[in-house]
């Protein structure tokens, strides 16, 4: 059994580990993340609907460490349902949100998976929020976790 240890194993690790960009619709502002999202959410509440302009927001939440923000962005904060402070962060050119991170979560940086503009993104466990806001035509996957109530995305 071969094993590899100092810079040639750590080069092998980073070929294995996913990079993604993920970027503002002019381009100016982009986050690289390095690894899969910890976890993929889908809101529902009105508050997202408005923000993404579209019937739900769906964000990739990443540990802090393996995103890497290049470019201007402006921030927004907002007040959760339930309390929490969120810090949304958009481009300063065309408005597009490219990141946000939650006050009582620190240590994760979320990414709207559109900003992926990338359709085989991964989507490895989804949890489903605020369903009482959904639209009525629109059908969550069975496969997801619902919340009635609104969580701290």
């Amino acid at each position: 059994m071969l094993h590899l240890v100092g810079p040639v194993a750590a080069n092998v690790r980073r070929q294995s580990t996913p990079m993604r960009t993920a970027s503002c619709s002019c381009g100016q502002l982009t986050a690289i993340v390095v690894g899969d999202p910890v976890r993929v959410s889908v809101c529902h509440c009105l508050a997202c609907q408005r923000r993404s302009g579209s019937v739900f927001g769906a964000q990739a939440r990443f540990p802090a460490a393996a995103v890497t923000i290049k470019g201007e962005s402006r921030e927004y904060v907002r007040t959760g349902d339930s309390g929490g402070q969120l810090h949304f962060n958009f481009c300063a050119m065309c408005g597009s949100t490219v990141f946000y991170t939650l006050a009582h979560a620190p240590e994760f940086i979320a990414i709207p998976v559109g900003a992926f503009a990338d359709p085989a993104f991964p989507i490895l466990s989804t949890r489903s929020t605020s369903t009482a806001c959904t639209r009525g035509w629109l059908c969550p996957k069975t496969s997801s976790t619902c919340h009635e109530v609104h969580a701290t995305a």
